[in-house]
């Protein structure tokens, strides 16, 4: 996948100038390289993390969780299985959850690219209001939900 990922980004590079980038480890080394050769006068923006499965897919995912990541274009192969399934299923969460753009081929790549939202400076993804799920434990302290359900027994009354 990475090979389509790297065609995808050289056939789009014009319409990618001036956005930033955070990739994993090989796959970041060859976008800036590619990107570098298909436009020598841009500087590219370009941050490269750790390979995926030494921890570069969690580094994306703080950065989605932290609002820096609008768009994830990372493509998968859906007949190998990756060392770190785990991760990528952790992004495809995360994804939803802030919800930002997902694109997992190359056909959802063309068709995000090509949106007018995708050069639109004031576009701003809504979030969703988790406000109740963080809160869920202000209004009655779980010690209290606990000890309720389980009644001390002669032991805990005596030593406590």
């Amino acid at each position: 996948m990475k090979k389509d990922l790297l065609e995808w980004v050289v056939w789009n590079a014009e319409l990618l100038k001036g956005h930033k980038f955070y990739c994993t480890g090989t796959t970041g080394t060859l976008v800036a390289k590619a990107l570098k050769e298909k436009c020598k006068d841009v500087e590219w923006d370009i941050t490269i993390l750790n390979s995926g499965p030494l921890g570069g897919d969690q580094q994306i995912g703080a950065l989605i969780v932290e609002n820096k990541i609008d768009y994830l274009f990372f493509f998968i192969d859906p007949m190998t299985m990756q060392p770190h399934d785990t991760d990528i299923k952790a992004l495809t969460r995360l994804a939803g959850v802030k919800n930002i753009v997902f694109c997992c081929n190359r056909s959802t790549a063309d068709h995000i690219i090509s949106s007018p939202l995708f050069t639109d400076p004031d576009y701003c993804q809504e979030q969703s209001d988790y406000s109740v799920y963080k809160n869920r434990l202000e209004e009655e302290s779980l010690t209290s939900k606990i000890g309720d359900k389980f009644p001390k027994s002669g032991f805990q009354e005596e030593y406590h």
